[in-house]
């Protein structure tokens, strides 16, 4: 930790004190500089058009299994320049490292997450295995809405690596390696210090923590307990796959009663064979929540970078008001504070005036480096904090937008599916009243 003895000036990142007005006015002036870039999706068409299993060897010479997904791009429309149709397959790690690469050479935005690799949060009914033929569906549609999430941000679409992420077969990763994003990388630890050590954080991005915290709680339980519903409704659907069996082997020995009990057994098969796509269509509702509940990992990792930016901002000033403290301590001959260099100048006596004039240079210089040193941090946390609030802005209301209407559709499907289940038993009623 910090000793608390010394010299208290902290810096502050930005300016705290705008008024709300100026930060909209600031966040808003952002946005008009921004969107100035056109949406890659506005010229060309990106798809994930298929996926396929191949066996090949790992990195240790083993046999592995593993998937690919087929990317095809092609230019909006006849008039679109510069854009030919294209198609290449990607395996899921290269995502990984395209997100990587974006995660490190823009940490002010908040990028959208990849579709989980192995599933979790499922029904028990439902397979976790990554290469079920369901799962590697739904990760293709996920990868398909990740491409189409970072060409259709201000920023990311104009990435010259994102672009020949999408077409160029060889060497891509050649390329990615070649930036030195991984050099510019934060260490885990060193965030972590950051954040315990940090003196001044900007409160909208502690508040921002707090938010995507509570997010992924409420997140992960709506996901848990839509799970367990899925099970009780499978459970009632197999329950009217069970009467449609009584029904129609029962009447197989009633002559009079025969032909409406066979009716009824039908309309109950029909209904409990529909359980899987309703399912089906559940698990597209609860992928979307999930790009959420991992989107919350996108926004600590936004804070942890201005946490980062704070401190180094933090220590460069404390430097400086150091040097200032032992310029005025050798201008004046007086030690404030005690030290090594007071101790010793009482046991063997004052440096001579050449001593101190030379010492004095070197702090002359220091103070001009630490100054400039403070001015460039102060820029660019300012300009870091600009930049990262005003996509911080938009992605809440993208995430405002799309669970809206995630949710929406999901009261109308099970609304539509209780009405499917009132019809067949209005149904089978008007089959037992024939009897």
């Amino acid at each position: 930790m910090m000793a608390d003895s010394g010299p208290k000036e902290v810096a502050v990142i930005g300016n705290t004190d705008l008024t709300s007005a100026e930060l909209d006015n600031n966040i808003k002036n952002t946005m008009v500089e921004i969107e100035k870039g056109t949406s890659l999706l506005r010229k060309m068409e990106i798809s994930v058009a298929e996926a396929e299993k191949r066996t090949g060897k790992n990195t240790v010479n083993m046999q592995e299994m593993y998937t690919v997904y087929l990317i095809e791009t092609r230019p909006v429309d006849a008039l679109t320049e510069g854009i030919t149709p294209d198609s290449l397959w990607r395996r899921y790690s290269e995502f990984e490292l395209l997100r990587n690469y974006l995660l490190v050479t823009y940490p002010f935005v908040v990028v959208a997450p990849l579709p989980e690799k192995r599933a979790e949060i499922v029904w028990h009914k439902l397979s976790a295995d990554n290469m079920d033929p369901d799962f590697v569906e739904r990760r293709r549609v996920g990868l398909e809405n990740f491409l189409h999430r970072v060409a259709s941000h201000p920023v990311l679409c104009n990435d010259n690596i994102f672009y020949i992420f999408l077409t160029e077969d060889k060497d891509w990763k050649e390329m990615v390696y070649e930036t030195g994003f991984q050099a510019k990388a934060d260490s885990r630890l060193k965030a972590v210090n950051a954040a315990f050590r940090v003196k001044n954080p900007d409160g909208r991005f502690t508040e921002l923590k707090h938010y995507s915290d509570e997010l992924q709680t409420v997140l992960s339980q709506l996901l848990r307990v839509r799970a367990r519903v899925a099970d009780r409704l499978y459970g009632v659907y197999k329950v009217h796959g069970n009467y449609g069996r009584v029904f129609s082997e029962w009447s197989a020995i009633e002559k009079e009663m025969g032909d409406g009990l066979q009716s009824a057994g039908h309309h109950m098969d029909a209904y409990a064979a529909s359980v899987d796509d309703i399912l089906e269509e559940e698990e597209h509702y609860a992928d979307q929540l999930k790009e959420y509940l991992f989107y919350t990992d996108a926004l600590r990792a936004v804070c942890r970078k201005h946490e980062l930016t704070q401190f180094e901002l933090e220590m460069v000033a404390l430097d400086l008001a150091c040097k200032k403290q032992q310029k005025e301590e050798l201008v004046t001959g007086t030690v404030r504070t005690f030290s090594l260099k007071g101790m010793t100048s009482k046991l063997f006596g004052q440096e001579t005036a050449e001593q101190r004039e030379a010492k004095l240079q070197v702090l002359e210089q220091q103070l001009k480096e630490g100054e400039e040193a403070v001015k460039e941090k102060n820029t660019e946390s300012d300009e870091f904090v600009k930049t990262a609030w005003v996509d911080i802005e938009r992605f809440k209301d993208q995430k405002d937008r799309d669970l809206k209407e995630a949710l929406i559709s999901y009261a109308v499907m099970q609304i539509s599916m209780c009405k499917k289940g009132i019809q067949v038993w209005t149904n089978a009623k008007e089959c037992f009243n024939k009897m």
